[in-house]
């Protein structure tokens, strides 16, 4: 696992999820559609333009899809594309990691 190969591939998985709000976003994008405002309110620390940033970045990477509906007012959507469904597997093992370094954490604090 310390090959040459493996530390490429996980620096260009940073370099496409990396960052503090990106895995946030696509947690929120698991549980379906979303629009900004609901993706905002769900973050309440982001602020907006880091959040437009981040939404296209991950546009970019093919990783979400943003559909504009023509009308008054204007609507937006946010959605995971097949491509990033595939992170959920990746989401899954941070989680699990977090519920056990959470617990490591409160068990050191006790001792």
């Amino acid at each position: 696992m310390g090959d040459l190969h493996f530390k490429k591939s996980v620096e260009l998985t940073l370099k496409v999820i990396g960052g503090k709000w990106k895995l946030v976003i696509l947690c929120h994008l698991m549980d379906g559609v979303k629009r900004f405002g609901e993706l905002k309110r769900g973050m309440p620390d982001i602020t907006q333009k880091m959040l437009t940033q981040q939404l296209r970045e991950l546009e970019e990477d093919g990783i979400i899809h943003r559909e504009v509906f023509v009308q008054v007012p204007p609507k937006v959507e946010y959605s995971l594309t097949e491509y990033g469904k595939t992170m959920e597997s990746v989401l899954h093992v941070m989680a699990d990691w977090g519920e056990r370094h959470q617990e490591r954490t409160e068990a050191d604090s006790v001792e």
